[in-house]
């Protein structure tokens, strides 16, 4: 292999990287499309008033409603002939009322023409077909609406064009019919718009206004519509009406008393063409323009159908969001008000023996404080610290510490699961805690942690994980995620009893519940949610004890952060499809199947999948409108979020002052959590692998709040370089 092909190779982006961008290129694409064809881009509602037409030829004043303006030629003003009337139906096609138009014209064997628009025949092209197939005629009404008084030539053309591709993707047509927006009599041409009907016709088209206006769209009743609409003494006229634009049942009905009355009056009504015995204004598109066309209406059927999934997806966000919250809440209360009643206990008192597991690899730089936090505890102890193959000194460090009930177990690194379960066999006592090598305790941590085992049928217990170096920013958005989202969860969990995931931070197992479980299973890159399902699988209660505080370090880059959530995100995945089988089951393990595995696919997977949608509506609705609506639901999910928070603050007994950073969370950290929830489904439905990923630890965390910090070890140096 060449040196090139070699760089080429590295360069080339992963799929986990590739497919998210695609997604989310694709997913942008698709909205503009939508905001597109429904007139939210590009729209311009402007209404010129009417103004001098001392340059409109007289002719065109007071000649028909067909004008032909060729370039180098003088101009024409055509009428229809007389007992001839031409329906024309203007701003479809509507999907409720263009088939009941429609039908009405088959059932009296009439024919009209309809003027229809590109961001409304782009959305409904069967429609457009149909009216073909039924022998009408098809005209241009521009593709957004605007009156094109207004517009430049640049923006006449694409509004043509625009049109133009819409039928052909619809119907396999071009016209050469062509109404302008907000137009009415030939009389009503003026110095502004005749300009535009000049540059129009200068491009092959036919201008068509009308000489008869039903006035449909003011819904005068049907009997005022007929009479609008009825030409005087057996004249040809065109008819204005609509077939779109809001409620046109009057119309319909006016339609189906209007065509068998003139018919009997000697009325021929045809298209305007036929009327005229002119050769049809339909063109056939073949070719690529032909494909070209269909790709566009293909296009904005996909559009339509994203948006309408998207929809679908935000009501159960909103469904999930309200409903985790509302549970969170209440049985958050529910719990907090059960295990601090006055007198409540797990049982007798605990006061055996615990062995504190720390499993370490290159930890040289936090593994002091953790080990010091410990001997503060006021709960009988061993520590054990599984030095897992470290290249930084973490072992000797702890060795030179020389302090009583401490003992290094060293191996080759072979990962924290085999340390842990390296550490569990060589544990003296039958109560097991373990930590992170960058965590410190409380004295009474381990005291409150053990207390659940007082009742036997406690096979493990979540701590109290929480950050300690929360004075960047960062760590203060994780601090809010901790406290909120991660304890306030646990104890919802917790009276469900189907508690997903014992902290690595902090969590205790009875030795016994371990072993028949396996211990520690190196399956997933998240071993704690694993041996917790474990746990569940297996009959054992685990509990939450709100007291036991431990205070880790979290990531403080965004980088760190990343790989952390990632790996965290991927784990869990694997650790739901590791225990699918619990689905099927019965006792203790087809319970949490049925109800744990649920709420934690909902949660914990599909909730943080879905819940960009509410920053994407946001986004659109910002561009797109209604803002004002839009940004008052968005306070609104962020006003129940504070609502939660404060509550899971006040819980535990946390300042309120790191809460002002809350709206800032939701714009930017949450962002980056979803990205990472998409690499994680990525990676797993692409079969791909993931790396246990270590992080960069920086020893923020010297000691829990509140307490003393240890001193160090006579002859130790904290700034002598590791070797």
């Amino acid at each position: 292999m060449t040196p090139r092909s070699a760089r080429s190779r590295r360069r080339r982006l992963p799929m986990r990287y590739l497919l998210p961008s695609l997604f989310l290129v694709a997913l942008m694409a698709m909205l503009m499309l939508r905001g597109y064809v429904h007139s939210e881009i590009l729209a311009d509602h402007r209404v010129r008033p009417p103004a001098s037409h001392d340059q409109v030829p007289e002719e065109v004043l007071k000649g028909g409603p067909v004008i032909q303006a060729r370039e180098g030629e003088q101009p024409k003003a055509l009428s229809v002939p007389d007992h001839k009337l031409v329906l024309t139906f203007d701003d479809g096609p509507d999907p409720k009322w263009t088939p009941k138009v429609l039908d009405t014209l088959k059932e009296h064997d009439a024919q009209g023409v309809f003027f229809v628009t590109g961001t409304m025949a782009s959305r409904y092209p069967d429609l457009v077909d149909r009216m073909v197939r039924e022998g009408h005629e098809i005209g241009l009404h521009t593709f957004n609406h605007p009156d094109l008084s207004y517009q430049s030539q640049r923006r006449i053309d694409w509004e043509l064009s625009q049109n133009q591709l819409t039928l052909a993707g619809a119907a396999g047509i071009n016209t050469s019919l062509f109404r302008p927006p907000y137009s009415s009599y030939a009389h009503a041409f003026d110095n502004e718009n005749w300009p535009v009907t000049q540059y129009i016709g200068s491009r092959g088209y036919v201008t068509v206004v009308n000489n008869t206006d039903s006035e449909d769209w003011k819904r005068p009743g049907v009997d005022e519509i007929i009479k609008r609409a009825t030409p005087k003494d057996g004249k040809g006229a065109i008819v204005l009406m609509h077939d779109s634009g809001g409620d046109r049942s009057q119309t319909v009905a006016a339609l189906d008393r209007f065509l068998p009355d003139l018919k009997a009056d000697g009325y021929e009504f045809t298209t305007l063409t036929e009327a005229m015995d002119a050769p049809s204004a339909h063109t056939p598109v073949t070719g690529f323009a032909l494909w070209k066309a269909k790709a566009f209406v293909w296009a904005v059927s996909v559009s339509e159908n994203v948006t309408g999934v998207l929809v679908a997806g935000l009501a159960v966000i909103g469904v999930l969001v309200i409903g985790r919250f509302g549970l969170m809440l209440l049985l958050s209360v529910i719990h907090a008000r059960r295990t601090r009643k006055q007198g409540f206990r797990w049982g007798a008192p605990v006061t055996e023996p615990v062995t504190v597991l720390v499993p370490a690899y290159n930890e040289a730089k936090c593994i002091e404080n953790t080990v010091h936090s410990l001997m503060s505890s006021d709960h009988p102890i061993e520590v054990l610290v599984i030095d897992d193959g470290s290249s930084d000194g973490t072992a000797r460090i702890v060795e030179e510490m020389r302090l009583p009930n401490v003992r290094v177990i060293r191996q080759n690194n072979a990962g924290k699961p085999a340390a842990l379960n390296r550490g569990i066999a060589n544990a003296r006592y039958d109560l097991i805690v373990m930590m992170d090598g960058d965590t410190v305790f409380e004295p009474s941590t381990v005291r409150e942690l053990v207390q659940p085992f007082g009742d036997h049928r406690v096979g493990a217990v979540a701590g109290n994980a929480k950050v300690g170096n929360k004075d960047s920013l960062i760590g203060a958005w994780q601090h809010i995620e901790y406290v909120m989202g991660f304890n306030l969860d646990r104890r919802m969990y917790d009276v469900l009893r189907c508690m997903p995931t014992i902290p690595g931070a902090v969590g205790a197992f009875r030795r016994s519940a371990l072993e028949r479980v396996g211990g520690m299973s190196e399956d997933t890159l998240a071993e704690d949610t694993d041996i917790t399902m474990a746990m569940h699988r297996d009959g054992w209660r685990v509990v939450y004890a709100e007291n036991a505080r431990a205070w880790t370090e979290a990531p403080e880059t965004v980088q760190q952060l990343w790989s952390q959530r990632y790996r965290w995100s991927y784990g869990t995945m694997q650790a739901i499809w590791k225990h699918r089988r619990a689905l099927i089951e019965r006792g203790p393990s087809g319970r949490f199947g049925r109800v744990g595995l649920p709420l934690v696919s909902l949660f914990m997977v599909l909730a943080p999948l879905l819940a960009p949608l509410i920053d994407v509506f946001l986004l659109y609705g910002l561009i797109f409108g209604p803002t004002g609506k839009t940004v008052m639901a968005w306070l609104a999910v962020l006003a129940v979020q504070a609502v939660c928070a404060i509550y899971a603050f006040r819980l535990d007994r946390e300042k309120m002052t790191h809460l002002i950073s809350l709206p800032l969370q939701q714009i930017l950290y949450r962002q980056l959590m979803y990205v990472v929830l998409l690499q994680s489904w990525i990676t797993a439905l692409t079969g791909g692998r993931l790396r246990w990923q270590k992080l960069r630890r920086t020893g923020a965390v010297g000691a829990a709040p509140g307490a003393i910090p240890a001193q160090p070890a006579a002859g130790h140096d904290h700034r002598r370089p590791v070797a």
